[in-house]
């Protein structure tokens, strides 16, 4: 079956029944990187660590919503 044949079945179904479809295949694409995810940890916890340490400044949320405006 080609993506045509899909889309043309799809667009028959009940309206709950395309939300579940579309549900469905968004799941499907938002599974994480394990890779990305090892790495964004790894920075993560060095950043915290920096911090901890007091080599790495914190920056306020007051002062952050301030400089933005």
């Amino acid at each position: 079956m080609n993506t045509q044949q899909i889309v043309t079945q799809a667009l028959q179904l009940k309206a709950t029944e395309k939300i579940s479809v579309i549900e469905s295949l968004l799941n499907s694409l938002d599974q994480p990187d394990a890779k990305i995810e090892e790495i964004w940890n790894t920075e993560a916890e060095n950043r915290l660590l920096a911090y901890r340490e007091g080599r790495l400044k914190g920056i306020s949320m007051e002062q952050i919503f301030t400089d933005n405006e």
